[in-house]
């Protein structure tokens, strides 16, 4: 319990034995002026109904504001809740088109991949045939060479009377 409630409980039971060991004071007729009369009735139970008059009105107006307050949070809660799902839709949406940009951006780079890789390809089957053709041109230039040094050594050979052989090639 709070520290407000006890104290209430505690000033109320104070009260009630104040009451109950002065009852018989408390029940003494009285005369009590109204302004325009007079009346003879025991001031302690006027005054006792007064004061529970004004408790019953101060605890009604605690419980009206306790039970507004308790209807203001409810209505908060609701908004906040309303708040955070748009929020959370909201963050879904921006995880969707970021997936769908990154996923864009994959495929885009797959295709710049492949084009890159046919480009790669096609250079390089370029490369293979100059290559292949230094290769063949370096071996044509080579034979061509051999040719002659046959042709320069028969000849050597002819001069020097030594026999030729075609089949015979000097390394």
């Amino acid at each position: 319990m709070r520290f407000r409630t006890i104290l209430l409980v505690v000033a109320i039971l104070l009260l009630a034995g104040f009451v109950a060991l002065n009852v018989d004071v408390f029940t003494q007729p009285n005369p009590l002026s109204l302004g325009f009369t007079t009346i003879n009735v025991p001031l302690g139970l006027v005054m006792l109904g007064l004061l529970l008059a004004t408790l019953i009105v101060f605890l009604g107006s605690t419980i009206y504001m306790q039970s507004r307050h308790v209807l203001e949070g409810r209505t908060h809660t609701r908004e906040l809740n309303a708040q955070r799902e748009l929020a959370d839709k909201a963050e879904a949406s921006r995880f969707t088109e970021l997936r769908s940009y990154l996923e864009a951006q994959a495929v885009t780079e797959q295709h710049r991949e492949t084009a890159l890789g046919t480009v790669m390809a096609d250079r390089f089957a370029q490369q293979q045939q100059v290559l292949l053709a230094r290769m063949e041109q370096m071996d044509n230039t080579l034979a061509a060479y051999m040719g002659e040094l046959e042709q320069r050594l028969g000849q050597r050979a002819s001069t020097i009377n030594l026999p030729h052989d075609s089949n015979t090639t000097f390394r």
